[in-house]
Formats: C-alpha cells, structure tokens, sequence
C-alpha cells in the first residue's frame, strides 16, 4: 500500500505556525531516502534541506584515511542541513541514509529567507540545533568512555526512537562506519546484547525484544540526549 506523503509527520514541520506553512508548503518536495544513500558530501554547498519522515539519517565526520564515526542520528523529530542557517553553508560532516524510508526537502534558499525573518521559526530551530549539539557533545563522550555494547545500546535506542517499529534494516558494514569500530567488533557486541535476550540479531537486520531491558543495559548518554530534547522540544504542536 502506497504511503500519502505527509509533511506533518515530521514534527518540526509539524510544529509550523500557519503562516510559515502556507509558505513553505508549496515548496516542500517528498523524497525517497533509500538505504546508504548520501545527501550531502563533507565540504559541500547545501542545495536542500532534509526533513525525514520515515527515514533516519546518520550523520558521519569522515577522517583524511576514509575511516568514519557518527557525530549524530536525525529522524523525524528533526532537519538535516543546520549549517544552512548557521551561517557555514557547508559542514565537514556527511550525511547518509541509516534507515531508508521517506522524507521531504526544502530549497536551501527558502529555508535561509525564513531563518532571516526572525520570529518562531528562528526560536524553534535554534532550540533544535541546541539538542542536536547535546547529542553530539555527548555522543564523543560516550564513544572514549563506555564499552563497546553500551554504544551499540545507545545507539539503537535513539534508532527507536525515530522510527514506528522495533525493527532495523541496515548492512553490518554500515553499523561498523557509523560506530567507528571494525566489523567483527560490531558483530561481537551485537551477539553479547543478543545473548541477553535484548535484541534477535542477523546480519543486515536488528530486531528489538525488550525495550526496558536495552535502556538498562545503556549507558547514561541516551537518557541525557533525551532528556534535552523533550525539555528544548517539548510536545510539538505549538512554538
């Protein structure tokens, strides 16, 4: 069954007052996200800005040698391109397509002209790039301080977050770019969280079973992440 594009079950969309939507909804173009696919390069001009639906893009910094590591996760809870209206057109970051699904895309210039005009848009993506720096900032922690299942945890769990179900299609390599460890390493953390009856996990695909049990077994850093974004976003519906 084909889905009906919807530009409101992305909640920053969603949290729109009128008049910003009736302006930007003409100019909002529903997207297909498959898995891998990259949206933006390290270094590049933004042309657009993403707003995932069903999607869930990982965002990578990219060292000199190729290896990579996740600095962030954005579903539809949030944008991709934040550089746009921060003022760098460009971030040496990448960004690339973690859970495919679908989403919409905004011309950078639209975006730009309404983040000028000041007002509610401009608080609203403010208080947003706030909690996606928290979740960097602590993600780098988590990454020198905690063990390799925890991570993997953690980073399921903002997975779910920004997803309906409980299931995750992606390829194992992509999992060891994302986490910035081999693949075998993935592998082993995985089996060790499997063997706790927390997860089913085959290659290519990760399915949760006990949610409660994954939070526990967690480190701290996915409840930090979570905590700023429920107190910066709260319920969006209204800005």
């Amino acid at each position: 069954m084909a889905v009906s594009p919807d530009p409101k079950k992305n909640t920053l969309l969603a949290a729109l007052p009128d008049a910003e939507w009736q302006r930007w909804l003409p100019q909002l173009e529903w997207v297909d996200m498959p898995l891998g696919q990259v949206l933006y390069e390290s270094g590049a001009t933004l042309s657009h800005v993403y707003f995932p639906t069903t999607a869930i893009i990982s965002m990578l910094y990219v060292l000199e040698n190729g290896s990579s590591a996740e600095i962030a996760v954005v579903g539809n809870e949030g944008l991709v391109g934040i550089s746009l209206f921060m003022g760098g057109e460009s971030t040496p970051s990448r960004a690339v397509v973690q859970s495919a699904g679908k989403g919409f895309r905004l011309p950078a210039q639209a975006l730009k002209e309404e983040f000028n005009r000041g007002g509610p848009v401009l608080h609203l993506l403010l208080r947003y790039t706030q909690a996606l720096i928290t979740q960097m900032s602590q993600t780098a922690v988590c990454n020198r301080h905690h063990s390799l299942d925890q991570q993997l945890c953690r980073w399921l769990l903002l997975s779910l977050d920004r997803l309906d179900g409980n299931e995750l299609v992606m390829t194992q390599e992509l999992i060891s770019n994302m986490l910035g460890v081999r693949r075998e390493g993935v592998t082993e953390a995985a089996l060790q969280v499997q063997a706790a009856g927390l997860i089913r996990y085959s290659r290519g695909r990760i399915t949760v079973l006990d949610r409660p049990g994954l939070e526990k077994r967690s480190c701290e850093c996915y409840g930090v992440v979570k905590k700023e974004y429920d107190r910066l976003l709260p319920a969006l519906t209204t800005i």
